[in-house]
């Protein structure tokens, strides 16, 4: 079992393999660190967040629960089953602020 901190939450996540090997690799999967705070507004009333737009692309995400920002999880394309929270440049996550849709007419 491994124990990740997003915000005041604590997330298990169960990790099993037919050997030690796999269950390190299964492990190494979830190579995304503990989230404190929201990168925007400082807030920790964070949680984790999957969407479906368009109904083929999916979407894992911290989400802030006092402002809607978020960061998004990334895929490795030689392991898309290997996650990793994404970050700019700079090495900071890359949280983006949330955006009102825009309106249908």
């Amino acid at each position: 079992m491994i124990t990740k901190r997003i915000g005041r939450r604590q997330f298990h996540f169960t990790v099993q393999g037919p050997n030690l090997h796999e269950v390190v690799a299964e492990y190494d999967r979830l190579s995304f660190p503990d989230v404190q705070a929201c990168g925007l507004c400082g807030s920790d009333n964070l949680d984790l967040s999957s969407r479906l737009a368009q109904d083929k692309f999916k979407y894992t995400s911290v989400k802030c629960l006092d402002c809607r920002g978020d960061v998004t999880f990334g895929k490795t394309q030689k392991d898309d089953q290997t996650y990793f929270l994404r970050r700019k440049d700079n090495g900071e996550l890359d949280w983006q602020a949330w955006k009102k849709p825009a309106e249908v007419k």
